[in-house]
């Protein structure tokens, strides 16, 4: 369990930062950049996409990541209210009601992980489409920060002082979620 709760402060560190990262990130890391209407979607559903949604998320990716977002936030904060009643409770445990405490355990242990590992399994399978049938490989842009278009788009900045920011970023997120956990164990 030790090592639970350590994945599960990595994880809230991360979420952090993306939620920062997604308002002081990179051009096509902004969630502005990937946040789509409604007729948007099923405008691309129904193969009438633009040549700058292929850039980053297209509508549907947007969709993924948002919801990625979502339930592993709903997941680490269930973790931090949930008791498996033998060795292992998480921090918020006595800041709340046991009936939320049983809700949040069940749904950390029942519903949570079923749905993560469910909208991975999505996510991962999405991605293996785009590379095979689609053969546009998705992983590799990501990775490298750069993709070949037929046609100009804003750019994202990628110097060293942009890392900089990202690590700085990082750090102040993980030093807040390490110092929330200290002051409440």
């Amino acid at each position: 369990m030790v090592w639970h709760f350590r994945l599960g402060y990595t994880v809230f560190s991360l979420l952090l930062f993306r939620f920062f990262w997604g308002f002081l990130g990179g051009y096509w890391s902004r969630f502005a950049t990937f946040l789509y209407s409604p007729s948007a979607m099923l405008h691309y559903v129904k193969g009438h996409s633009e040549p700058q949604q292929s850039v980053g998320h297209n509508p549907l990716g947007a969709l993924s990541v948002f919801a990625l977002l979502a339930f592993l936030s709903f997941q680490v904060a269930s973790g931090l209210m949930s008791d498996d009643e033998i060795s292992a409770a998480g921090p918020l445990t006595r800041f709340v009601s046991g009936d939320w405490v049983t809700f949040a355990t069940f749904y950390h242990k029942e519903i949570g992980k079923l749905v993560l590992l469910f909208l991975v399994a999505t996510h991962l399978t999405a991605i293996g489409y785009y590379f095979f049938s689609k053969k546009d490989n998705l992983v590799s842009p990501m990775l490298k920060g750069d993709k070949t278009l037929s046609f100009n788009v804003p750019k994202s900045s990628d110097t060293s002082s942009d890392r900089a920011k990202a690590a700085f970023i990082f750090i102040v997120c993980a030093a807040f979620v390490t110092g929330l956990v200290s002051f409440l164990d």
